[in-house]
Protein backbone atom coordinates (compact mmCIF):
# COMPACT_ATOMS: atom_id res chain seq x y z
CA UNK A 1 0.00 0.00 0.00
CA UNK A 2 1.17 3.32 -0.80
CA UNK A 3 0.97 6.43 1.85
CA UNK A 4 1.46 9.80 0.59
CA UNK A 5 1.34 11.95 3.67
CA UNK A 6 3.95 14.59 2.37
CA UNK A 7 3.88 15.89 -0.96
CA UNK A 8 7.11 17.67 -1.08
CA UNK A 9 10.51 16.39 -0.06
CA UNK A 10 12.87 18.79 -1.17
CA UNK A 11 15.08 15.87 -2.03
CA UNK A 12 14.91 16.94 -5.90
CA UNK A 13 15.85 20.29 -5.89
CA UNK A 14 19.23 18.74 -6.90
CA UNK A 15 18.13 17.86 -9.95
CA UNK A 16 17.48 13.81 -9.46
CA UNK A 17 14.96 11.84 -8.42
CA UNK A 18 14.45 8.29 -7.16
CA UNK A 19 14.07 5.21 -8.51
CA UNK A 20 11.59 2.51 -6.88
CA UNK A 21 15.36 1.02 -6.05
CA UNK A 22 16.33 4.19 -3.76
CA UNK A 23 18.66 4.66 -6.34
CA UNK A 24 19.45 8.21 -7.80
CA UNK A 25 18.84 9.30 -11.28
CA UNK A 26 19.18 13.32 -12.89
CA UNK A 27 15.53 14.07 -13.73
CA UNK A 28 16.40 13.80 -17.52
CA UNK A 29 17.56 10.33 -17.12
CA UNK A 30 16.00 7.91 -20.04
CA UNK A 31 14.28 5.84 -17.37
CA UNK A 32 12.71 9.09 -15.55
CA UNK A 33 11.67 10.31 -19.47
CA UNK A 34 9.99 6.93 -20.16
CA UNK A 35 7.97 6.40 -17.03
CA UNK A 36 7.39 10.02 -17.14
CA UNK A 37 5.83 9.89 -20.20
CA UNK A 38 3.31 7.06 -19.31
CA UNK A 39 2.42 9.57 -16.55
CA UNK A 40 2.04 11.90 -19.21
CA UNK A 41 -0.26 9.42 -20.93
CA UNK A 42 -2.46 8.25 -18.00
CA UNK A 43 -3.68 11.83 -17.44
CA UNK A 44 -4.31 12.21 -20.89
CA UNK A 45 -6.87 9.47 -20.75
CA UNK A 46 -8.14 11.13 -17.69
CA UNK A 47 -9.24 13.81 -19.73
CA UNK A 48 -10.74 11.42 -21.88
CA UNK A 49 -12.55 9.98 -19.21
CA UNK A 50 -14.19 13.17 -18.01
CA UNK A 51 -16.69 12.64 -21.05
CA UNK A 52 -16.63 9.06 -21.15
CA UNK A 53 -17.48 8.88 -17.81
CA UNK A 54 -20.70 11.58 -19.04
CA UNK A 55 -21.70 9.41 -22.03
CA UNK A 56 -24.23 6.62 -21.18
CA UNK A 57 -23.10 5.04 -24.57
CA UNK A 58 -19.52 4.81 -23.51
CA UNK A 59 -19.94 3.60 -20.00
CA UNK A 60 -18.10 0.30 -21.19
CA UNK A 61 -15.56 2.36 -22.50
CA UNK A 62 -14.69 4.24 -19.47
CA UNK A 63 -14.65 0.83 -17.69
CA UNK A 64 -12.15 0.15 -20.25
CA UNK A 65 -10.11 3.43 -19.79
CA UNK A 66 -9.95 3.00 -16.21
CA UNK A 67 -8.48 -0.40 -16.13
CA UNK A 68 -5.93 0.77 -18.64
CA UNK A 69 -4.79 3.78 -16.16
CA UNK A 70 -4.16 1.51 -13.06
CA UNK A 71 -2.31 -0.79 -15.70
CA UNK A 72 -0.35 2.72 -16.32
CA UNK A 73 0.44 2.67 -13.09
CA UNK A 74 1.57 -1.00 -12.66
CA UNK A 75 3.78 0.23 -16.40
CA UNK A 76 5.33 3.09 -14.20
CA UNK A 77 6.21 0.99 -11.21
CA UNK A 78 7.60 -1.58 -13.16
CA UNK A 79 9.63 0.85 -14.72
CA UNK A 80 10.93 2.44 -11.60
CA UNK A 81 12.55 -0.51 -10.78
CA UNK A 82 15.53 -2.08 -13.34
CA UNK A 83 15.68 -5.32 -12.75
CA UNK A 84 18.68 -5.91 -11.35
CA UNK A 85 17.22 -3.13 -8.09
CA UNK A 86 14.64 -6.09 -7.02
CA UNK A 87 16.46 -5.69 -3.25
CA UNK A 88 15.33 -9.26 -2.42
CA UNK A 89 11.41 -8.19 -2.91
CA UNK A 90 9.25 -8.93 -6.09
CA UNK A 91 8.42 -5.75 -7.68
CA UNK A 92 5.77 -5.29 -9.78
CA UNK A 93 6.00 -6.16 -13.47
CA UNK A 94 3.56 -5.77 -16.34
CA UNK A 95 2.36 -9.12 -17.76
CA UNK A 96 1.29 -10.74 -20.88
CA UNK A 97 -1.96 -11.31 -19.15
CA UNK A 98 -2.39 -7.06 -19.38
CA UNK A 99 -1.12 -7.38 -23.28
CA UNK A 100 -3.38 -10.41 -24.03
CA UNK A 101 -6.62 -8.36 -22.24
CA UNK A 102 -6.08 -5.29 -23.87
CA UNK A 103 -5.46 -7.18 -27.32
CA UNK A 104 -9.41 -8.69 -26.91
CA UNK A 105 -10.39 -5.15 -25.79
CA UNK A 106 -9.30 -3.87 -29.20
CA UNK A 107 -10.85 -6.46 -31.06
CA UNK A 108 -13.90 -5.98 -28.92
CA UNK A 109 -14.30 -2.55 -29.57
CA UNK A 110 -13.15 -2.42 -33.21
CA UNK A 111 -15.88 -4.85 -34.39
CA UNK A 112 -18.31 -2.47 -33.58
CA UNK A 113 -17.33 0.53 -35.46
CA UNK A 114 -17.28 1.80 -39.00
CA UNK A 115 -15.09 0.20 -41.48
CA UNK A 116 -11.97 2.97 -41.63
CA UNK A 117 -11.77 3.99 -45.74
CA UNK A 118 -9.08 7.11 -44.62
CA UNK A 119 -6.59 7.61 -42.01
CA UNK A 120 -8.39 9.87 -39.23
CA UNK A 121 -7.59 13.15 -38.28
CA UNK A 122 -7.16 13.41 -34.57
CA UNK A 123 -10.85 15.03 -33.63
CA UNK A 124 -14.59 14.84 -33.45
CA UNK A 125 -15.72 14.49 -30.08
CA UNK A 126 -13.53 15.71 -27.30
CA UNK A 127 -13.10 12.20 -25.77
CA UNK A 128 -11.86 11.43 -29.09
CA UNK A 129 -9.67 14.59 -29.46
CA UNK A 130 -8.22 13.35 -25.96
CA UNK A 131 -7.90 9.78 -26.74
CA UNK A 132 -5.77 10.58 -30.07
CA UNK A 133 -3.70 12.71 -27.88
CA UNK A 134 -3.07 9.96 -25.42
CA UNK A 135 -2.37 8.10 -28.28
CA UNK A 136 0.58 10.26 -29.89
CA UNK A 137 1.84 10.56 -25.77
CA UNK A 138 1.61 7.01 -25.70
CA UNK A 139 3.89 6.73 -29.11
CA UNK A 140 6.48 8.86 -27.61
CA UNK A 141 6.32 6.60 -24.41
CA UNK A 142 6.89 3.89 -27.30
CA UNK A 143 10.02 5.29 -28.53
CA UNK A 144 11.51 6.29 -25.50
CA UNK A 145 11.10 2.72 -23.90
CA UNK A 146 12.41 1.14 -27.32
CA UNK A 147 15.64 3.49 -26.91
CA UNK A 148 15.78 2.24 -22.90
CA UNK A 149 15.65 -1.22 -23.83
CA UNK A 150 18.43 -0.30 -26.36
CA UNK A 151 21.00 1.34 -24.14
CA UNK A 152 23.61 -0.90 -22.08
CA UNK A 153 23.12 -1.75 -19.03
CA UNK A 154 19.30 -1.06 -18.85
CA UNK A 155 16.50 -3.66 -19.58
CA UNK A 156 12.75 -3.14 -20.61
CA UNK A 157 10.68 -6.31 -20.13
CA UNK A 158 9.02 -7.51 -23.22
CA UNK A 159 5.60 -7.76 -21.98
CA UNK A 160 6.03 -3.80 -21.01
CA UNK A 161 7.61 -3.01 -24.74
CA UNK A 162 4.24 -4.98 -26.05
CA UNK A 163 1.68 -3.42 -23.77
CA UNK A 164 2.44 -0.12 -24.31
CA UNK A 165 2.62 -1.28 -28.65
CA UNK A 166 -0.54 -2.43 -27.93
CA UNK A 167 -2.31 0.62 -26.31
CA UNK A 168 -1.60 2.89 -28.81
CA UNK A 169 -4.19 0.93 -30.82
CA UNK A 170 -6.60 0.59 -28.33
CA UNK A 171 -6.25 3.93 -28.01
CA UNK A 172 -6.96 4.89 -31.94
CA UNK A 173 -9.72 2.12 -31.50
CA UNK A 174 -11.46 3.77 -29.07
CA UNK A 175 -10.87 7.03 -30.34
CA UNK A 176 -12.99 6.02 -33.06
CA UNK A 177 -15.22 4.34 -30.58
CA UNK A 178 -16.27 7.71 -28.93
CA UNK A 179 -16.83 9.39 -32.66
CA UNK A 180 -20.38 7.47 -32.70
CA UNK A 181 -18.53 3.91 -32.88
CA UNK A 182 -16.38 5.70 -35.75
CA UNK A 183 -19.49 7.15 -37.87
CA UNK A 184 -18.14 10.93 -37.12
CA UNK A 185 -14.98 10.02 -37.62
CA UNK A 186 -12.93 13.30 -39.46
CA UNK A 187 -10.86 11.25 -41.94
CA UNK A 188 -7.96 12.71 -43.92
CA UNK A 189 -8.40 13.97 -47.89
CA UNK A 190 -4.94 13.49 -49.38
CA UNK A 191 -4.18 16.85 -50.84
CA UNK A 192 -7.13 18.64 -50.35
CA UNK A 193 -5.67 22.01 -49.62
CA UNK A 194 -3.32 21.68 -52.69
Amino acid sequence: MVVLNRIYTRTGDDGTTALGSGERRKKHDLRIEAYGTIDEANSAIGVARVETAKDTGCARLDAMLLCVQNDLFDLGADLCMPPESGGGKEPLRILQSQVDRLERKIDELNQELAPLRSFVLPGGSKASAALHLARTITRRAERLLVKLAGTPGEEVGAAALKYVNRLSDFLFVAARYTNSKGEADILWVPGQNR
